[in-house]
């Protein structure tokens, strides 16, 4: 490779200052491995000087190549990367095991009619919340008023009539003592008696009956809670009574509370009843504090408590619930974790502040931290900033994040 200074002087320059010294003569500068000068271009008495000369430029010559070579060489390494650790929060947590279920009503009743006739008015708005006892339909009362009526003067003639065989019999009992009537007639008298009383008990029931329709009339809410919309509008037949044809007008769903119903497997069950063995029942048996969230909800924001688990197990099903004693947990920033493959690894921070990997196996989430079951020590300095700098077996610069997070009380975490 050529150089293209000496000493801040061209090529040329050196060649021009090699002839000057021969005195005004142009001089040959051959190359380092044929500097013979030849004896024709230059008189025999400054021979010497030229071999002087030539050994001049070439002591000349290998300090400029040795400083091209110099010029070559790599630049220095860069310092190790800085990366920021933090060690693992230290807290008590509880295992929580999460189901999906389905909101279902305490009370859900069908408004139906007792009564068959035309429905007379609508007496709510779809959808809105009723009280119990609220009026919701209205048949029409008058074939029923009527039936009343009559029910009630079929009383009044069986009264009367009763009325009158008592009186009958009253006599009889007087004539029987004084031999003017025969005891067959006293028996008649007394006959007629029983069958008035027994007409006045049936006539009662009748009006009783007759009543009930007319209150049948009306279909008040049979209990609190929102109503959907109206199946029948007015003026139309409602078929009622006790059978399966019945006419269905609205159905009514309590709201508060409200029931939330989910399965889980055989083997979760069999895990739960270990634990109650152990103190802690989880099978509702112990009214089990549960909490729950909505679809689009991120937090399990409301609470409830388990009141029934049924008796037979369904093992082809797969709310969350406590699914373990509470026990010491390591926890770290989520982010902090990498992937290979199938298998998670956090670095970590070694004695000699060079990044190793660590392979671990991973929990759940309690309040934006990762749950560490296994590879992580409490006293580790597990690299959570400068991921993408930092490589195992490589040197860094390690910075302490600021104070950890202070260990809490029994925290939740879900599967």
């Amino acid at each position: 490779m050529g150089c293209p200074t000496w000493l801040g002087k061209s090529r040329v320059a050196v060649h021009n200052h090699a002839t000057s010294i021969r005195g005004h003569h142009r001089a040959y500068i051959l190359p380092a491995s044929a500097m013979t000068l030849p004896p024709d271009i230059m008189p025999t008495p400054i021979r010497a000087p030229v071999r002087v000369l030539a050994a001049a430029v070439l002591l000349f010559l290998a300090p400029v190549l040795a400083g091209c070579g110099e010029g070559q060489k790599q630049p220095a390494a860069p310092p190790p990367p800085t990366v920021t650790f933090a060690k693992p929060v230290k807290r008590t947590i509880v295992d929580q095991d999460e189901y999906v279920g389905r909101f279902v009503a305490v009370d859900a009743v069908e408004v139906r009619a007792r009564v068959s006739g035309y429905l007379d008015k609508v007496h709510f708005q779809d959808g809105q919340v009723v009280k119990q006892g609220e009026l919701l339909f209205t048949i029409d009362k008058r074939p029923f008023q009527n039936t009343l009526d009559q029910a009630r003067a079929n009383l009044a003639l069986a009264r009367s009539n009763f009325a009158f065989t008592e009186a009958d019999l009253a006599r009889g009992k007087q004539l029987l003592r004084d031999r003017t009537i025969s005891e067959q007639v006293f028996d008649q008298r007394s006959q007629a008696f029983r069958n008035a009383q027994a007409s006045v008990a049936a006539n009662e029931a009748m009006v009783r009956q007759a009543e009930l329709d007319l209150e049948f009339t009306e279909l008040r809410a049979p209990v609190a809670g929102r109503i959907g919309d109206r199946r029948v509008t007015p003026g139309n037949l409602v078929t009622g009574g006790t059978g399966g044809t019945t006419t269905l007008l609205a159905t009514i769903v309590s709201t508060d509370p409200i029931r939330l119903e989910f399965t889980f497997d055989e083997a979760s069950l069999l895990r739960y009843e270990r634990l109650a063995r152990d103190g802690m029942d989880v099978t509702g048996r112990g009214n089990t504090a549960v909490r729950l969230k909505l679809i689009d909800e991120r937090d399990f924001s409301h609470h409830g408590r388990m009141d029934f688990v049924d008796n037979v197990v369904d093992r082809a099903t797969g709310t969350k619930v406590p699914g373990s004693a509470p026990y010491e947990a390591l926890l770290v920033p989520d982010s902090a974790i990498g992937t290979e493959q199938a298998r998670k690894y956090l670095l970590l921070v070694g004695p000699d502040n060079a990044a190793m990997q660590r392979y671990v196996i991973l929990g759940d989430i309690v309040d934006g931290l990762r749950v560490i079951k296994a590879g992580l020590a409490v006293d580790d300095r597990v690299i959570i900033t400068g991921l993408m700098h930092a490589r195992a077996g490589a040197k860094v610069t390690p910075q302490e994040q600021g104070a950890s997070p202070q260990a809490g009380g029994p925290q939740t975490k879900t599967n």
